[in-house]
């Protein structure tokens, strides 16, 4: 067992127990999903994120995050107007990546839709394929959103193999460190990417609470609403 994987051990410290999620859950039935803060990326290229605070106005900041991973799944989105400042739900939206359904209801097949094709907005996609990662910190009961852009996901599909292929783990059995880091596009449109880094493996017994805790935040929080802030408008 490696350095890495004690010191990590013996600092991460769980939020609650087997018994409070399962209270957690039977007081939200019928209620719909926990509302659970959104972590933003910032815009030009930015290395910190935002935070929700106690101060609306004045997010916390931070130049890294580190966690377990208890869920992460595809999310599109596609707003017809441009963004103009607002946090405006999209006009049509999945939380799989799979099914959109519209403001009017209607429900789309997101693999055949002409704005979830390339070229459908200039060189990219006009539907915004991002991927949302929960992340439950040190110390606390609930996770917290990151909506990662689609420069951002390649990042994440590697790093989740490293998990699984060479360490050995799934992600809510291991603390991930998430950074990020400048880059740009062939028009010279600078961004923030999103990297990932193993940071080291939960003990046994607190894997075997975290995969339970991770099971229950997959059936909550599916289907937390979409915003716009959610996708860094370039």
């Amino acid at each position: 067992m490696s350095n890495t994987e004690i010191m990590t051990m013996e600092k991460f410290e769980l939020g609650f127990n087997g018994s409070a999620v399962s209270a957690l859950s039977e007081e939200l039935d019928g209620l719909g999903a926990p509302v659970l803060d959104k972590i933003k990326i910032p815009s030009g290229g930015g290395l910190v994120f935002e935070l929700p605070g106690e101060n609306p106005e004045t997010p916390d900041l931070a130049t890294e995050l580190e966690g377990v991973i208890v869920n992460h799944h595809p999310v599109n989105a596609y707003w017809a107007d441009k963004y103009n400042g607002a946090n405006e739900s999209p006009d049509c939206s999945s939380f799989d990546g799979k099914t959109g359904i519209d403001q009017q209801g209607e429900v789309n097949d997101c693999s055949g839709c002409p704005y979830n094709s390339f070229g459908s907005d200039g060189k990219g996609k006009a539907c915004k394929n991002m991927h949302r990662v929960y992340l439950l910190r040190s110390g606390e009961m609930m996770p917290m959103i990151l909506t990662l852009p689609p420069t951002s996901l390649k990042n994440l599909k590697d790093y989740l193999q490293v998990l699984v292929m060479k360490k050995g783990c799934r992600p809510y059995q291991a603390v991930s460190k998430i950074q990020l880091k400048k880059d740009s596009n062939g028009d010279g449109i600078v961004y923030s990417k999103a990297y990932f880094t193993f940071v080291g493996v939960l003990p046994a017994d607190t894997a075997a609470l975290m995969a339970d805790y991770s099971a229950s935040i997959k059936r909550s929080s599916q289907n937390t609403e979409i915003g716009a802030d959610e996708y860094i408008q370039k």
